[in-house]
């Protein structure tokens, strides 16, 4: 059989290949096995399955394919940031990035490939939206940074993020198996509080993440609590307003107890102003939550341009005025686009550009 072909083996559940296994007249137990091959061990093909026979091994062969995906490119950050393009079993291409500080190893991830939402200061939104990320392919991203972690800083990884490429929540159910799997003893097993789920905030999605009983931490891409400037910066403002986004946010907080991180670029004439500095702490106020304001890094020579020193220390006046806690965040890698805004896939960018 054309390996493109078969079944990946990844998309069983363990029941599934116990009741395959027992199917072939073989002992209910392999599947086991086999499962922590394929997760714990996160073995890329079925002939490294050292404890299982030859002839079972060639019977998995015959059978299904391990879709792995491959570290394309890598490119190193003078910063020490690593990003990845990574190649998926159709050869489409996704980015991921390791990000190192000196207290923690963040993989940011991507969950789509490209983006449907036209967020008008990222690169990704450049991109048509061409598919969904399956859930191995999107834990795939976390080994591969996981082993360059231990590679390149013979450091754990310690946080994921899901911040690249793709809107995690139009993604749901596969971004959520993933991160089953990644938290699961039997694959990862890394705690649920290191892990921050990233969204343009998506009303219904964000009320069913709370109905779900999610454990990771919830971000929001915010820019804007003024609706007439985020729906500029975010056309998906247009369907899903500020007032909204604020009443799903008081029902995620009412389910979970979860304060929320508010993720916010200051653009120079854009909304690097009092009104909207004031906006945001009132908005803020709904919920427990802490501001993220993230120095941006232009993709191109347009309108969006990083905002001035001061109005970036206004806003934080302003809002530890009202007892937020604000963090300004420097980006990294920006001398290999791996910044926030700044994922998409050269090649793809220039063939729909040209």
């Amino acid at each position: 059989m054309d390996s493109s072909a078969k079944q990946d083996i990844r998309k069983l559940t363990l029941t599934e290949l116990e009741e395959f296994f027992v199917s072939k007249g073989d002992k209910k137990f392999r599947a086991k096995q086999v499962y922590e091959w394929l997760w714990h061990k996160s073995l890329k093909n079925f002939d490294d399955m050292t404890n299982i026979s030859k002839e079972t091994r060639e019977m998995l062969k015959e059978n299904f394919a391990i879709n792995h995906i491959l570290v394309d490119l890598m490119q190193h950050s003078s910063d020490g940031t690593i990003k990845n393009a990574v190649k998926l079993f159709d050869s489409k291409i996704v980015e991921s990035v390791l990000i190192p500080t000196s207290k923690r190893i963040t993989a940011c991830v991507s969950s789509q490939v490209g983006c449907s939402l036209d967020c008008n200061f990222c690169a990704t939104a450049r991109l048509k939206r061409m598919r969904n990320l399956n859930p191995d392919e999107i834990y795939d991203q976390v080994v591969a940074i996981k082993d360059e972690a231990e590679t390149y800083f013979n450091r754990p990884l310690t946080n994921i993020v899901f911040m690249g490429m793709g809107e995690p929540l139009l993604n749901y159910n596969n971004v959520i198996e993933a991160i089953d799997k990644i938290t699961s003893p039997e694959g990862l097993g890394m705690a649920p509080r290191r892990i921050t789920l990233s969204t343009v905030g998506i009303p219904k999605m964000i009320k069913k993440m709370a109905d779900d009983g999610v454990r990771f931490n919830l971000a929001i891409s915010l820019h804007s609590a003024i609706n007439e400037t985020r729906s500029r910066l975010m056309p998906i403002n247009n369907v899903n307003p500020v007032e909204d986004l604020a009443e799903s946010l008081k029902y995620w907080y009412e389910k979970t107890k979860r304060k929320v991180t508010y993720e916010y670029v200051i653009w120079d004439g854009i909304n690097d102003d009092e009104t909207h500095a004031r906006a945001l702490a009132k908005f803020c106020k709904i919920i427990p939550s802490k501001v993220n304001i993230i120095q941006y890094n232009p993709i191109d020579e347009g309108e969006f341009r990083q905002a001035s020193q001061d109005s970036v220390e206004m806003y934080v006046r302003i809002l530890e005025n009202q007892g937020i806690i604000a963090k300004v965040r420097k980006s990294r890698g920006q001398d290999i686009d791996a910044a926030c805004g700044q994922l998409a896939n050269k090649n793809e960018v220039g063939e729909l550009e040209g």
